[in-house]
C-alpha cells in the first residue's frame, strides 16, 4: 500500500501548508515477530468511581503489532511485554459538552482560535523557510474537504484545507456549528489544549502503553479491539466507500459520531477505534519500542524526547485510535497497535482525546475539597493561566514557490 506521504501541502497558488496531518503510511509485515500474549492480570476496582470513568485493572500485555498483521507499520515493532498499574479512564472521548464546561469555567482559548506566532513557528520548520504572508498567519485549523473524484494519495493538500475560523465550535469552518452535538467528541484540539483540560479536570493524558492496554479491552494479541474480524460499519466510525472522494456513510456518519454510537470494548470503553484520533502523553519516536525489546517494561512513559526522521525539526506527541477518515486502503489505524504523531500545537477536524487518572491522584484531587474539583490540584488553575501554556504552531503557510517534501506523514486520516 502507500509508503511515504507528503507533509507540505499546496493549498493555493504560491503557498504550501506544513500539515503533518495524521496520515498513515501502510507497510508490509515487519520481520520481527511479537511474543505470545497471555491474558492480562486483574486488580480490584476502587470503591469510589470518578464520574464517567471506567476502572482499568492493572495487568500485563503484549504491546505492538502481531507478526501476522499485514497492516502493521515498522514503528509498531518490536512487540514487547508491558505491565501497567490500574487506572481510571474516561469511558468516552471528551465531548463538546464537557469541553464547553471547561471553557466556560476558565475562559480558555484553544490553539485554533489564536493566530500563529511566527517566532515560535519558525523553530519547527527548516532553516530559511520564508515568513508567511499576514493573511496566512490567522486563527485557523485543518478541515477535511475531500475530492471530486479519484486522486493520487501522495498530496494530502487535495483533501485538507487550512480554514480560517475553523475551531472546536465550528468543526467544518465558519457557518458550521456543534449545535445538537453535545455528545460528539470535541475536535480541533491540540495536545496543549488537551493537557490544559486534563489539568483542570484533575486528570492527565494516558501514556501510550495505558492507551493500548485499555483499547485492547482484554483481547491481548488481537488485531482489533473486537478480535481479528475485519472492521465493519457496525463496529466503528470509519470511512466507507472510496477514499478520499466517496464516503457512503454506511455507518450513518460522514464525520464524527456520538461517543457512544458503537459497542464498547471488553473494558467498557467506547470509541477507541475510529471516530477521532486521541492524544497520548508520550513523545513520538519510530524506534521507541527498541528500549523495551527484552524483559517486561513496567509503566513505560515513552522516550525523553521526540524524533521523527521525516520531519526532524518538529517535536511530536503520539496519537492513537484512528478516525472517521480511516479506510483499509489508506489508513487502517483503527487497530490498537497503530501509532501516529503530531506536533503539540496542531489541531485538526479528526483529533480529540480522553483522559486517565490514577486511584491515588483522584483521591488526592477529591480530598482537596469541592472548590478544587474540576481544577488541577497542584496549581488550582485560574481562568487566565491556561492561556499562557507555551505553544508552537506547526501549521503554517509557506510563501514563494511551491515546496513539497516527501515524508511518512503522521496525520492525514
Amino acid at each position: 500500500m502507500g509508503g511515504h506521504r507528503q507533509s507540505f501541502r499546496k493549498l493555493e497558488s504560491g503557498f504550501a501548508i506544513i500539515v503533518l496531518a495524521m496520515a498513515t503510511a501502510c507497510a508490509g509485515t515487519p520481520s520481527q515477530p511479537p511474543p505470545s500474549a497471555p491474558a492480562p492480570e486483574t486488580t480490584a476496582s476502587p470503591a469510589s468511581a470518578p464520574p464517567g470513568m471506567v476502572w482499568i485493572a492493572g495487568g500485563e500485555f503484549t504491546m505492538g503489532a502481531s507478526a501476522n498483521d499485514s497492516e502493521a507499520r515498522p514503528d509498531e515493532f518490536p512487540a514487547h511485554r508491558v505491565r501497567v498499574d490500574g487506572f481510571w479512564m474516561d469511558e468516552t472521548e471528551v465531548t463538546n459538552a464537557q469541553f464547553r464546561a471547561f471553557v466556560d469555567a476558565t475562559g480558555y482559548v484553544t490553539m485554533a482560535e489564536k493566530a500563529p506566532d511566527w517566532e515560535e513557528l519558525k523553530k519547527q520548520v527548516p532553516p530559511g523557510t520564508p515568513k508567511p504572508s499576514a493573511d496566512k498567519l490567522v486563527a485557523a485549523s485543518l478541515v477535511f474537504v475531500g475530492t471530486k473524484g479519484p486522486v493520487g494519495l501522495e498530496d494530502l493538500s487535495q483533501w485538507w484545507a487550512w480554514t480560517p475560523g475553523a475551531d472546536w465550535r465550528h468543526p467544518e469552518g465558519p457557518g458550521s456549528s456543534i449545535d445538537g452535538k453535545d455528545d460528539h467528541p470535541v475536535v480541533h484540539v491540540s495536545w496543549d489544549d488537551a493537557v490544559a483540560y486534563a489539568k483542570w479536570a484533575g486528570k492527565r493524558l494516558p501514556t501510550e502503553a495505558e492507551w493500548e492496554y485499555a483499547s485492547r479491552g482484554g483481547l491481548d494479541g488481537k488485531r482489533y479491539a473486537w478480535g481479528d474480524e475485519p472492521v465493519t460499519e457496525a463496529r466503528a466510525n470509519t470511512w466507507q466507500g472510496a477514499f478520499p472522494y466517496s464516503n457512503t456513510a454506511e455507518d450513518g456518519f460522514k464525520t464524527t459520531s456520538p461517543v457512544r454510537a458503537f459497542v464498547a470494548n471488553g473494558y467498557g470503553l467506547f470509541g477507541t477505534a475510529g471516530n477521532v484520533w486521541e492524544w497520548c502523553s508520550d513523545w513520538y519516536r519510530p524506534d521507541a519500542y527498541m528500549a523495551y525489546a527484552s524483559g517486561v517494561a513496567a509503566n513505560p512513559t515513552g522516550p525523553e524526547s521526540s524524533h521523527d526522521p521525516d520531519d526532524p525539526t518538529a517535536p511530536k506527541h503520539v496519537v492513537r485510535g484512528g478516525s472517521f477518515l480511516c479506510h483499509a486502503s489508506y489508513c487502517a489505524s483503527y487497530r490498537p497497535a497503530a501509532r501516529m504523531r503530531n506536533t503539540p500545537d496542531t489541531a485538526m477536524q479528526h483529533t480529540g482525546f480522553r483522559c486517565v487518572v490514577s486511584r491515588e491522584a483522584w483521591e488526592k484531587h477529591t480530598a482537596a475539597g469541592p472548590e478544587l474539583v474540576g481544577t488541577d490540584v497542584a496549581t488550582a488553575v485560574a481562568p487566565s493561566c491556561c492561556q499562557k501554556i507555551p505553544s508552537r504552531f506547526q501549521t503554517t503557510a509557506r510563501s514563494g514557490r511551491e515546496s513539497k517534501r516527501s515524508s511518512q506523514s503522521p496525520q492525514s486520516r
